[in-house]
């Protein structure tokens, strides 16, 4: 028998070789003749091995714009907001409603995750009629757009939400601590699982916006919005993106004089609410919302948010969310390819992205590098990945 002493020391020796060859695995360089350089050693550690502190996520979170009945659709989200990300990193939630949330709302998506979660109402000034708009001549609109039967074209509400998105949920109080969202709706569906921190890859590569579907808008909705847009950049040119960087050409096919629809579905984005919050992105919205369009016609956040996006930031500050599987129905991004696909329950049979009412051949057709090969994909985000953290 040995002593406890012998055990001990036995015990010592085990732990002592332990860590020499986990040193060994993440520091000495696979043939074992050199040690790996100071400033690429953390890079090689996965995050799950670093979590031994307290995990710092960005200043980021899930925004979900909604109403207490639908409180069902919203719950699906979450659900596999969870399953597919949100387990691993514990971001919060963000829930914004023009009216109270119910107890009942509140206690059944805290319930989804181990996240925090907030609940704002979103007040009159954000989700109303700003003092320029004639009411009469908004309703006579909205019943023209109904009787050309336009989608959505009757509905006031909607157009308070297409304004809100435009321009007022990144300015919510409850927003004011972070830097990222991630836009939610209810009734959507995830179909990979996510396993590094997409926000730290944002950062890491400033990247500004990110999508995932792209198609052309229903014009009907939106008859002067390329005019307005045109006519606020010539008064403030120093906001436009030009040269090789610019995603000007994929937003229109014919130097500026009318523009092809193109647009990210901004039911799905990632973003900084920096660019949202600053300068340019005010002046810019402020400009369109003075024309009274978001009531007098039927502009969408969508087209507002991507015309802003194509014009004032560099290519390289967007970002293709290709492994993101996601459906707004009808609409599908599944990817495509095998290294993918293993991580993923859809079929690259439905995805959308090459479809004809797609935009994303334009937009291949301005950065053909914008969907990540494998190589690129584990570069960019390896070090921000982890198996679980909760």
């Amino acid at each position: 028998m040995f002593s406890k002493r012998r055990q001990n020391n036995a015990l010592q020796t085990i732990a002592a070789i332990a860590i020499l060859l986990v040193f060994a695995f993440f520091y000495v360089s696979p043939r074992g003749r050199s040690i790996v350089p100071l400033t690429t050693r953390k890079a090689m550690i996965p995050l799950a091995v670093q979590a031994r502190v307290p995990y710092q996520r960005e200043k980021a979170a899930f925004v979900i714009l909604a109403r207490n009945r639908e409180l069902s659709g919203v719950r699906r989200s979450m659900r596999q907001i969870e399953d597919r990300f949100n387990h691993k990193f514990n971001y919060p939630y963000v829930f914004l409603n023009d009216n109270t949330f119910s107890k009942d709302f509140k206690s059944f998506t805290s319930s989804l995750t181990k996240a925090d979660t907030f609940y704002g109402k979103i007040d009159a000034s954000m989700w109303g009629y700003p003092d320029h708009i004639n009411q009469t001549y908004a309703a006579e609109c909205r019943q023209d757009y109904e009787n050309k039967q336009v989608i959505y074209g009757g509905s006031e509400s909607y157009r308070h939400m297409c304004r809100f998105q435009s321009g007022f949920f990144f300015q919510h109080p409850l927003l004011h601590d972070y830097e990222y969202y991630w836009r939610v709706e209810p009734d959507i569906e995830y179909f990979c699982d996510i396993n590094y921190d997409v926000f730290k890859v944002m950062k890491d590569n400033d990247f500004k916006y990110g999508w995932t579907l792209s198609l052309t808008e229903y014009m009907a909705t939106i008859p002067t919005l390329w005019k307005t847009v045109k006519q606020f950049m010539n008064l403030h040119p120093e906001y436009r993106v030009t040269g090789s960087d610019s995603l000007s050409a994929w937003i229109t096919d014919d130097d500026f004089v009318r523009y092809n629809g193109c647009h990210f579905w901004s039911n799905f984005e990632i973003g900084s609410l920096d660019f949202l919050r600053s300068e340019r992105y005010t002046r810019y919205f402020n400009y369109l919302d003075a024309t009274g369009g978001f009531f007098y016609e039927r502009w969408g956040d969508a087209p507002v948010h991507s015309l802003a996006v194509a014009l004032m930031l560099k290519k390289s500050e967007v970002h293709f969310f290709n492994d993101i599987g996601y459906k707004h129905d009808p609409l599908m991004h599944c990817p495509t390819e095998n290294y993918l696909q293993k991580s993923c329950h859809c079929s690259p049979k439905e995805n959308f992205d090459w479809d004809g009412w797609s935009c994303a051949t334009r937009y291949k057709a301005i950065d053909p590098d914008f969907v990540w090969n494998e190589s690129t994909f584990y570069n960019k985000t390896q070090r921000f990945a982890v198996e679980s953290l909760f």
